[in-house]
């Protein structure tokens, strides 16, 4: 269909038999509009057509039906008027629905403000308006991260969705960069005239009648300063029906049963390590989700709390008035625990309370960030602990990362070279089941839908207690760790990707080859 030109009313452009006609960026949000630089018009009786400056896009097309689960039709427009239409959508839309810029503490009777798609008033600045947009994106598009990185000539926003980075749009003038970085300051109550250190901030805002916690750290860079925006979102872990288990997140048979059996002991400590992002909280929360039967009190300290589990004390640290991990865990330890769960160990002070409440009759949940299993026992002792105490405490360390399925509705069957199966170790491949997305509406092109958790756990006995306690060599403690049945955590993604659940792009992407 040839170009619209010289129109950029909505009512030129479109049939008049199935107006009036109005931006929809409800339905496809305002960061996909940017992306593709097609914008979806909404007429009379539910009709839908789909706006953008060029020839139709199979896979644009394909996604925009996967969202909406109907056809849509294409037409082609002048780029002048794909711009205004943007633009219109930016200044009206994905806005706070109260105008008040303050964020009121929760503590003192107030609530977080609201985040909606209703229009927005037209005193509120271009820059609210725009971060407002991507933070409501972020969360249509199950964003985990938001990153706003400053450059010469303004700021580029990206989202990490599914662990992996992609650009979302941005934003010509430095001016306009430092005003969005201000702005997350005010929301998070941090000192907006402080450019020269880091600083790290939390907010909230409700959307759709729910909570979501963004939890901010900005960093000064070459060109300005950098925010990065984490989204705690509640509602993602509930998806499942608003269960929460270790079957939910994927963990194979034998995994889950190991991990329950951990959970079970009467003491000690079971640690969860892995980068950012890799679900190590989550899993905590399946595993005491699993656990609680209410014969036994179950407390936990967190930064921030996550998700609320029903008969669970859960504390969240504030820092800003004392209560920090150590502080709160030692008070914890006051309240006649059975069960304790400590979000992070970050400090010596911590792990500390932590091992010696491990070693006086509790059993303890937390997490560390390290790369492997086999790591935390080094993280402990750069802390400064007695490494006696430390592997005495420790029952298990589960290592996890989560690894991007292969979209099942893209899927195709291939078989890889002989060098790739020869790398792999997989010269007999007959019972193997290889698949790869070729990219659909469904997956946004990337061949990936959906993640699940891959582990590897490492269950501590007397013999490898003693070879770690004599501080014995790496290679040897591994050796002994798997020959008494650990799994790597490189081998569990290769046999995932041998029953065709994702690829070795994938494996190399989440695991080391050592």
């Amino acid at each position: 269909m040839n170009a619209v030109i010289g129109n950029h009313s909505l009512a030129d452009v479109l049939p008049a038999e199935f107006g009036p006609w109005q931006l929809d960026f409800e339905h496809w949000p305002q960061a996909q509009a940017q992306r593709w630089r097609a914008v979806l018009a909404l007429g009379a009786g539910g009709r839908k057509m789909l706006l953008g400056d060029r020839a139709a896009d199979p896979l644009l097309l394909q996604s925009v039906e996967a969202r909406l689960q109907e056809p849509v039709r294409w037409l082609r427009c002048e780029a002048a008027a794909i711009t205004h239409w943007l633009g219109a959508g930016e200044a009206d839309f994905r806005a706070l629905s109260d105008v008040e810029e303050a964020i009121i503490d929760g503590e003192a009777g107030g609530g977080a403000l609201e985040l909606s798609a209703l229009m927005m008033s037209e005193q509120a600045s271009p820059v609210v308006r725009l971060l407002n947009a991507t933070l409501y994106d972020a969360l249509q598009d199950g964003a985990s991260d938001v990153h706003i990185e400053c450059t010469a000539r303004g700021a580029a926003i990206r989202f990490r969705v599914d662990g992996v980075m992609s650009m979302v749009r941005t934003v010509d003038g430095a001016a306009v960069a430092e005003q969005l970085v201000s702005r997350l300051k005010v929301m998070s109550e941090l000192d907006i005239g402080e450019r020269r250190l880091p600083q790290d901030g939390r907010f909230q805002l409700k959307v759709q009648g729910r909570v979501v916690d963004f939890r901010l750290s900005i960093m000064p860079s070459v060109f300005g300063e950098d925010a990065v925006v984490r989204v705690l979102d509640r509602a993602r872990i509930e998806q499942a029906g608003g269960s929460l288990t270790l079957d939910a997140l994927g963990f194979p048979p034998d995994e889950r049963a190991a991990i329950r059996a951990q959970a079970r002991q009467p003491h000690g400590m079971l640690l969860v390590t892995g980068p950012t992002g890799s679900g190590k909280t989550t899993t905590l929360y399946a595993t005491l989700a699993e656990i609680h039967t209410g014969d036994d009190k179950i407390i936990t300290i967190e930064d921030p709390v996550e998700y609320q589990l029903a008969g669970v004390v859960q504390i969240p640290v504030n820092e800003k008035k004392g209560l920090t991990f150590s502080r709160g865990l030692r008070s914890i330890l006051r309240h006649d625990p059975d069960r304790v769960m400590v979000g992070e160990i970050r400090d010596a002070e911590t792990a500390q309370i932590a091992v010696q409440a491990a070693l006086t009759g509790h059993l303890v949940f937390s997490t560390v960030h390290a790369n492997n299993a086999f790591d935390v026992i080094g993280r402990f002792m750069h802390m400064g602990l007695d490494l006696y105490n430390v592997v005495s405490a420790l029952n298990a360390v589960l290592a996890q990362r989560l690894v991007r399925l292969t979209c099942k509705h893209c899927a195709r069957p291939f078989q890889p070279d002989s060098l790739t199966l020869a790398r792999y170790g997989l010269s007999d491949a007959k019972d193997t089941n290889f698949l790869k997305g070729e990219g659909c509406g469904h997956c946004r092109g990337t061949g990936y839908k959906g993640r699940r958790a891959v582990a590897e756990l490492l269950k501590l006995d007397d013999a490898l207690r003693d070879l770690i306690a004599a501080r014995a060599p790496m290679s040897q403690i591994k050796e002994a760790a798997r020959a008494r049945g650990m799994k790597p955590l490189r081998s569990m993604v290769l046999a995932a990707v041998c029953r065709g659940e994702t690829t070795f792009e994938e494996l190399e992407r989440v695991t080391l080859d050592e």
